[in-house]
């Protein structure tokens, strides 16, 4: 099962970014130009245990639709959603948050297996490693951006 690990340094509180990350408005409006909508459940604010949402999207040219669960919770340190509905086999993705010389550190940790067997081998670690790498970069940098402009004096 591929796993995908990014790790951002900001120049922000561990609860500006821990919100941030929740936030399901703020998820919605970084991803905008990938037309991530959330369509049922958890539309607007910010993600608790427990909250499910259904993503509508847009990738490689397939719309899809993916319900995510939020399993764990612990503020300001990790929350984890599963897919329990979707194109995956299996979906997981750890947001940890750790505090380390002043600032903050995200660190997203994604499981994922495409459904189709060998055949979702392949695609999984030929495209979708790098394509969803990519995402979780530019989003977090937009998230960066913004915990860092709300912690300015």
């Amino acid at each position: 099962m591929p796993q995908i690990v990014v790790e951002t340094e900001i120049d922000s509180d561990i609860e500006i970014c821990f919100d941030l990350a929740r936030d399901v408005g703020f998820y919605k409006q970084s991803l905008k130009n990938r037309n991530e909508i959330p369509i049922s459940g958890k539309i607007l604010g910010l993600v608790e245990e427990g909250d499910v949402i259904t993503w509508e999207t847009n990738h490689l040219g397939f719309m899809q639709h993916l319900t995510l669960k939020v399993s764990e919770f612990k503020k300001p340190y990790l929350f984890t959603d599963e897919m329990t509905d979707g194109s995956f086999k299996s979906y997981r993705h750890d947001h940890i948050f750790e505090k380390r010389n002043g600032k903050t550190v995200m660190v997203d940790k994604l499981h994922f297996a495409s459904k189709y067997g060998i055949l979702g081998k392949i695609v999984d670690n030929l495209i979708l490693k790098r394509y969803i790498k990519g995402i979780m970069v530019s989003r977090n940098e937009i998230l960066k951006q913004k915990a860092e402009e709300l912690s300015q004096p």
